[in-house]
This record gives C-alpha cells, structure tokens and sequence, in this order.
C-alpha cells in the first residue's frame, strides 16, 4: 500500500496552494480535453480555501466542470456549517456548476443520503478527482466512527453516498452528515488529500502504518487502495 501514496511536502500554505490548483486544474483540463466535462470532489473545511481561491482564478472553461462536496453537514443551503455554500461562493462565479447533496435540512439522515446519491446517478462516474481533507480525529469526508461506519467503508459499491450520524458528534458541527461512500472516493481517477500542521501529519502517518486494521478512518479508506494517492502537506 505504502509505495502508493506519495508525499509532497512544502514550505508554507500558500506555496501548497499553488500547486494543488495546478495539478486540479490539470485533472480537469484533461477531463474536459477527453470527454467534454470534468466532475470533482471537493472537501469541505478551512484548510482547503486557499487552495480554491487560486483554482477559481484559472482559465478553465468552468461550465464544463461540475463541483460536488464529498460530504455535507444536514443543514440548509446558506448556514455557516454547509460545505456546498462555502464551495459555490469561490466557484459558482467563475462559472462553475456547484451542486448542493443536501438541497434541504431534513431530519432523516438516512433519507437525506438515499436522496444525495440518487442525485449521483446523473453524474459521470468515477470522479475525475477526490480532494479529501483529514480531520485531527482522523476523519475523512464525514465517514466517521459511529452507526453508519461500516456501510460508509463496506456497502455496496454502487452505492455513492450514504447518510451518517457520527458518534461522538463533532463539537463545531454536531449535526448528521451525508458523505461519499469508501468505494466511490478509492474509484476515483484521482485522490488527493490535502492537510496542514504536524498533528494531522502524525495521524495520517500512524493511520497508513496500520493498514486495513487501523483506528483511524482515512487509514480504513486507504486501506488496499489500488491507485496512486497524493498527499500534499503543509506546516
């Protein structure tokens, strides 16, 4: 597994930044060169932001890109915690089309994932590119420990995304969650995961040691993946 992942290392956030975009814009470039269209993944959270900033400055033909979050929080369009919202203010300007999972905060998890990945069914499958961040707990997307943790790592690989309901909830955003499932992050054309500070860069290097039996979830997600993973680090 190990001699599938690589790490690039950088000197400051903003240097990671720079090559991150370039290599997305490269992904989707390609995508669109080959079939017409791009469809990517992007991670919620702070740490990718800097990283969308200069990806949305790039002369793309950004109506040919289609933009999913790979996981949301159950909360309505516009709420500080909506991933999608975060996304399309960078995006939806460029031209971009954003997709929101969650089109609407209902109090069934469960039905909320079941609608999110019958949205999925009108995209092209695989992703052309998985940007995944890792959370201090090593979380990934929303796949949590929890009730739905092993349907997010071992369901059904037609299945693209689930509801879940971590367990502990998360103390900034403690509400249910809908997520990518392990099957369609690891099927994508390209994964990436990009993380900063020496915390996470531990769990991450405690989580690949592991393997398929590790506590961590992005180490269970990994896990016996056949395609190459990028990792791109930052202080």
């Amino acid at each position: 597994m190990s001699e599938e992942i690589e790490w690039w290392e950088y000197e400051d956030v903003a240097e990671m930044a720079e090559a991150v975009a370039g290599d997305i814009q490269f992904i989707v470039e390609s995508a669109i060169e080959a079939r017409g269209g791009a469809v990517i993944a992007l991670a919620g959270g702070k740490t990718p932001v800097p990283i969308y900033a200069r990806l949305a400055r790039a002369k793309l033909d950004w109506k040919r890109v289609t933009i999913i979050p790979g996981d949301e929080r159950i909360v309505p369009l516009g709420d500080p915690l909506s991933n999608v919202t975060m996304i399309g203010k960078t995006f939806l300007p460029a031209g971009a089309r954003v997709m929101p999972i969650v089109p609407q905060a209902i109090a069934d998890y469960k039905a909320a994932g079941r609608s999110a990945d019958a949205l999925m069914q009108d995209l092209h499958w695989p992703l052309d590119l998985c940007l995944l961040g890792v959370g201090g707990d090593g979380h990934t997307a929303s796949i949590f420990p929890g009730p739905d943790f092993d349907e997010a790592l071992n369901g059904p690989k037609e299945r693209r995304m689930l509801g879940v309901l971590p367990d502990p909830l998360p103390a900034d955003a403690p509400v249910p969650r809908v997520t990518l499932s392990r099957a369609a992050i690891v099927g994508a054309a390209s994964v990436m995961i990009a993380v900063t500070g020496t915390a996470k860069r531990k769990v991450l290097e405690a989580a690949i040691k592991q393997g398929p039996s590790s506590t961590y979830p992005i180490g269970r997600v990994l896990a016996d993946t056949e395609l190459p993973v990028d990792i791109h680090w930052a202080p």
